[in-house]
């Protein structure tokens, strides 16, 4: 009795930042796909009590059975902290109530004319605003302009009369998932942190600190916004350097790969970035035009990051421009009769992760010049549904076999997964266009390879 009236003394503040401690705090996370299903398990491991919310019916039935369907979390992980009680799926965000802590990972596209699609956030803080109580913090994770966790998620969560600051608190931390790259977990990478005001800092450093390695505080939820910007624009404006390199190399007759190699030799001054077919993944393709949009209100130009997106999304279309060359040069057919093979469905080798993926813009690009496709993916058997390529929705991963390979004029290779039979295509394959190199990395020789 004592206890209770001394923690009913506490503020709101105190009592959570007791709960985060003493790792008592319940943790809500919303949104179980690539992002949000290893952050709920992390969090379980780090001892809190895990609540997963999700829309998908069946992926709370399969999570609830120990069936993880993401790569990154083994199902004999998440069937032991689902046995020890440590996380449960609910597609009951009425639970969100119970929650101390409730984390945002849910997806930020962009519409049809690149713009951000900020409906997945907003609807769900409406759902967190109907179960909203005192004492809750609520971070948000999802990829978005600076400004919209103090402009967006605040006042939606404030209307019903609670206040941010002293009834409950928000923060924001930018998920850092690296699909495929297994040297990493969401525990040993580095997590930026920030709060609206100094009480919601502080619950956001000692909640992170709880649950990974190493945590980077910084000043304001728009600057935490603004960095995980800055390290995709990053990656976006020196891959789409690249790219370019590689247009301009290649009409001279030199080859980029062998360009990179020499160069990433200095020990200072230099990072290597590799040229491909295209943008894929759910960060890179689309998060710069979050900055670009919001620079727009500032009447700022961002020539630099539009000019690096204008150049990678023009890529697919140079392979299918070098790929119809090679065929006509090398096999006297055109494209419009020609029957394609695409290596890899995937945006990135080892995973089977198809958002915003250069093949199936390659896939259309090739059928709209009268060719035909099929593709080959070991970790993709079939096309999910997509907002941009619906049409492609249903089709499978066809065999890699030598008679499989004898019905193909070309094979293009677009994701150089590991388990691919590279020595098959190599020996059976009329014609190869690489976007990876992967043939020359691996030494093979090849009837005919053409470097795209």
């Amino acid at each position: 009795m004592e206890s209770r009236s001394l923690d009913a003394s506490l503020s709101a503040y105190d009592r959570l930042l007791e709960r985060i401690s003493t790792r008592t705090a319940r943790v809500g996370v919303i949104g179980l796909g690539y992002v949000g299903l290893p952050l709920a398990i992390a969090v379980a491991r780090a001892g809190f009590p895990v609540s997963g919310f999700d829309i998908d019916a069946e992926k709370v039935a399969r999570l609830n059975g120990g069936h993880s369907y993401i790569e990154a979390v083994a199902s004999a992980a998440l069937a032991e902290k689902v046995a020890d009680g440590r996380f449960r799926a609910t597609a009951d965000f009425a639970e969100l109530a119970n929650c101390d802590v409730i984390i945002i990972c849910v997806p930020t596209p962009l519409t049809r004319h690149r713009e951000p699609d900020l409906s997945f956030i907003t609807n769900t803080v409406e759902v967190i605003a109907g179960n909203l109580r005192g004492g809750q913090l609520i971070a948000l994770e999802s990829t978005t302009y600076p400004g919209t966790t103090d402009g967006v998620m605040k006042p939606i969560l404030e209307k019903n009369g609670l206040r941010s600051g002293s009834d409950f608190f928000i923060g924001f931390s930018p998920e850092r998932e690296d699909p495929g790259n297994r040297n990493f977990e969401v525990a040993s990478i580095p997590k930026v942190v920030a709060g609206e005001g100094p009480e919601a800092a502080a619950l956001m450093q000692a909640f992170y600190q709880s649950v990974v390695k190493s945590v980077v505080p910084v000043s304001t939820t728009a600057t935490a916004e603004a960095v995980k910007l800055t390290e995709n624009i990053f990656r976006s404006v020196n891959i789409a350097l690249v790219n370019e390199l590689k247009v301009v190399f290649g009409a001279m007759g030199i080859d980029i790969w062998e360009v990179i190699e020499a160069a990433k030799s200095k020990p200072f001054g230099y990072m290597p970035f590799y040229p491909g077919p295209g943008l894929g993944g759910h960060c890179v393709p689309i998060d710069p035009f979050y900055l670009t949009w919001k620079a727009r209100e500032y009447e700022l130009p961002t020539r630099f990051i539009e000019l690096a997106a204008e150049i990678n999304t023009a890529m697919p279309r140079h392979v299918v421009d070098v790929l119809a060359r090679a065929l006509d040069f090398h096999t006297g057919k055109a494209l419009s009769r020609s029957r394609i093979l695409i290596i890899g469905l995937a945006y990135k080798k080892n995973v089977p992760d198809t958002r915003e993926s250069p093949s199936l813009r390659l896939i259309e690009l090739i059928e709209e010049r009268g060719g035909k496709t099929d593709f080959h993916d070991p970790h993709v058997s079939e096309i999910p549904a997509t907002r941009e390529h619906m049409a492609l929705k249903g089709r499978r991963s066809v065999e890699l076999s030598e008679n499989a390979l004898k019905r193909f004029d070309a094979v293009l290779v677009a994701t150089d997964h590991d388990d691919i039979d590279y020595r098959a295509i190599a020996d059976q394959a009329p014609l190869i266009v690489d976007t990876r190199n992967i043939f020359e990395r691996l030494g093979l020789e090849c009837r005919t390879l053409v470097k795209a």
